[in-house]
């Protein structure tokens, strides 16, 4: 128990990215307002269809504001909530834009009930102004009146994960196919380190019996044990990617510069067991496949990392110098379950590609009794 205690911890941080990944419900916000368009100085009516709300829990006490900037946002002046998911939203609006210089501003939705806590609509209500104040002081008054005030806003009084517009229940997918391809270079790693150290030992004089499997054996079974997980952690987080992007850009496969890279850095690596079952020699096939598995590594980091974020033309967060993870892409609530899940598929990926070797070390030894 003591020796495997990393692989226990390994399948409880899987099963608890898998569960919680899967299980905790999105934050509330809404997928539907109409309409998105409305003429300052006059009265509009917004029709909003919500997502995971329960407008109809506490009807009375759901509010809702256009914010137009710090410290400057107008109250509803009349919610009406017609079940969970539909209410609307009266909104008297100023005759000016609280900043003078605009002649177009959008007020993202900023919504409050004791149910769902406050969330925010970004897309909001777009307005166009004709003629600005005289004074900045005149512009602003109105949107002072009824701005949010400190203890107007509640937290959600439940665990969620962010709603991320167009992403929606697809953000969850960040714990499998993310996550496999950090656990897919963790092991990469580890088989290039072994492919150096069998390089390494194969230039020294072994002292080792004929009939035992040496040290710089050992090596290579461990380098073509963790490639082929690697090799099984990629195809998966491509495979995740591809389901991923027909939900969110629409097709399976658009060649975008990540997943044409990805791609090509995943048929390098193909290439290494191809190249493997081309040499019948066992000393000549390790050693061409050590320096070949460093070699892909090489090129790995330069095509999923590196040249997709010089691309200016990717859909894929991380490209165009986006670093992605942001506030806008991961929360607290989602770290919670993102690291742990990186470490569970990186440890279960070690107890498989050990696993394998065990099973390769088992039939090398039967080879050698046999001869």
């Amino acid at each position: 128990m003591r020796k495997n205690w990393w692989k226990i911890l390994g399948a409880l941080l899987v099963m608890y990215g898998l569960v919680a990944g899967l299980l905790v419900p999105l934050k509330p916000n809404l997928v539907s307002v109409s309409p998105r368009i409305a003429e300052l100085g006059q009265t509009v009516t917004l029709e909003v269809v919500g997502y995971n709300t329960s407008f109809g829990a506490d009807a009375g006490a759901v509010k809702g504001w256009l914010r137009a900037g710090d410290e400057l946002s107008i109250v509803a002046s009349k919610v009406e909530v017609w079940d969970d998911r539909r209410a609307t939203l009266t909104f008297d609006l100023p005759p000016h834009l609280a900043d003078p210089t605009l002649d177009k501003q959008t007020f993202p939705i900023i919504i409050n009930s004791p149910a769902d806590g406050a969330f925010v609509d970004p897309i909001g209500l777009t307005v166009r102004q004709e003629l600005p104040a005289a004074t900045v002081e005149a512009a602003e008054a109105p949107w002072r009146v009824t701005a949010l005030k400190k203890g107007d806003l509640s937290a959600t009084p439940r665990t969620t994960f962010p709603y991320r517009g167009h992403l929606a229940e697809t953000i969850r997918n960040i714990y499998f196919h993310v996550s496999l391809w950090f656990a897919m270079m963790f092991v990469f790693i580890a088989a290039a380190v072994y492919a150096i150290k069998y390089l390494r030992r194969s230039g020294k004089v072994s002292d080792e019996l004929p009939d035992v499997v040496s040290l710089r054996d050992k090596a290579d079974y461990w380098s073509v044990s963790f490639t082929s997980v690697g090799m099984l952690f990629g195809v998966l987080g491509l495979a995740t990617g591809a389901v991923w992007a027909k939900y969110t850009w629409g097709s399976f496969w658009s060649w975008d510069i990540k997943q044409f890279t990805t791609l090509i850095a995943l048929l390098i690596y193909a290439g290494y067991f191809v190249l493997r079952a081309s040499f019948p020699d066992p000393e000549q096939r390790a050693r061409l496949g050590a320096a070949y598995n460093i070699f892909a590594f090489v090129c790995l980091i330069p095509l999923i990392y590196i040249l997709p974020r010089l691309s200016g033309n990717s859909l894929h967060p991380g490209a165009a110098g986006n670093p992605a993870f942001g506030g806008e892409d991961l929360d607290n609530t989602m770290r919670m379950v993102f690291y742990p899940i990186i470490i569970g598929w990186t440890l279960f990926g070690f107890w498989m590609a050990g696993v394998a070797y065990r099973a390769r070390l088992l039939r090398e030894r039967m080879l050698l009794k046999e001869h």
